[in-house]
């Protein structure tokens, strides 16, 4: 992946607000269900996400800052401590070793063999197939080494794939890109693991390939638990007069009642129309209204309110002093 900092259009020098601030920017920007028509939008979406998660986490960000993790999250190689004489020596680094020559047991450089030098870098596992003799052949197994060839990368999809699942293509980072099957009901931080699909070493079988399913912020609900939040917009007369108006689910729209004189704020409770739980049942949609005036100036509006204000005054922030 690029540099998280250029991934996000930001100085190193940013702060964690103006981080912040240029993530929803471009998440809302390069959202998938706002770019359908462009088939490149959910690998950038994934790559803000990406990026976000290291800058956006403190701890990652001084990390990556450091040079101790890459682009992607992944460790980088740090080299060998020390490196001067024997560990525990003054310099720290390698152990001494003596060596001899040949495989017999008179040999040239003192003792310990090549062989004993093997044991001790491989964790005791020495050599394979090694020819006796001088100029022998060997094939190294690394033994106690750990090798870590699984992969991690993550996935974002939208609410609505993480409720009724789907298939997404991932882009790993060698460049490759497979087609994953997103389970329905999967949430935030579950991991799909995809046996053989990591990284590969000779003598080694390939690592698995684990990603990490990152929900897409959502235009229009808040996900809280398995229950949504929904700002719903009204005019001022559907507030006066009451309405039915149409409110969107995750689902397909519904009709929703609003009374007369309902003030902004006003919360109304969908039951059912939230996210599937792990028992079985499902989530409420908590829709609140929000009064939206006209854009522009109004004056037969502006006239009605005057006229109305003198006639009716009222203070609804009295229980404020």
């Amino acid at each position: 992946m690029r540099d998280p900092y250029e991934v996000l259009g930001v100085p190193r020098s940013a702060s964690a607000a103006a981080i912040k601030s240029a993530y929803r920017k471009l998440a809302k920007k390069h959202h998938p269900d706002s770019n359908k028509d462009d088939p490149k939008a959910s690998a950038r979406f994934a790559e803000i996400n990406s990026a976000n998660e290291i800058l956006g986490d403190e701890e990652k960000r001084k990390q990556f800052d450091r040079g101790e993790i890459d682009a992607d999250g992944k460790p980088r190689f740090q080299g060998f401590p020390g490196g001067g004489a024997g560990r525990g020596g003054p310099g720290g680094g390698f152990e001494n070793y003596t060596f001899r020559s040949g495989g017999g047991p008179g040999g040239g450089f003192g003792g310990g063999g090549f062989e004993d030098i093997l044991n001790s870098m491989f964790g005791g596992a020495g050599p394979r197939g090694a020819r006796g003799g001088g100029g022998g052949s060997f094939e190294f197994d690394t033994g106690g080494v750990g090798l870590d060839l699984d992969l991690k990368v993550a996935m974002s999809v939208s609410l609505e794939e993480s409720v009724k699942g789907g298939e997404k293509r991932v882009r790993l980072p060698s460049g490759k890109e497979l087609n994953v099957k997103v389970p329905a009901g999967v949430t935030a931080g579950q991991q799909i693991r995809l046996k053989g699909q990591g990284e590969s070493a000779p003598g080694h079988r390939p690592g698995d390939l684990l990603i990490t399913i990152q929900i897409a912020p959502h235009p229009f609900f808040k996900v809280e638990g398995s229950d949504l939040r929904l700002d719903l917009p009204i005019t001022l007369y559907e507030a006066v007069l009451g309405a039915k108006v149409r409110a969107p689910t995750l689902g397909s729209a519904v009709e929703l009642s609003i009374p007369k004189n309902t003030s902004s704020g006003r919360t109304f409770r969908l039951k059912g129309k939230g996210l599937p739980k792990s028992d079985g049942s499902v989530g409420d949609l908590f829709v609140t209204t929000r009064i939206v005036l006209p854009d522009g100036n109004d004056a037969e509006l502006e006239a009605l309110m005057t006229k109305w204000r003198d006639r009716h005054p009222y203070n609804p922030r009295s229980n404020l002093s």
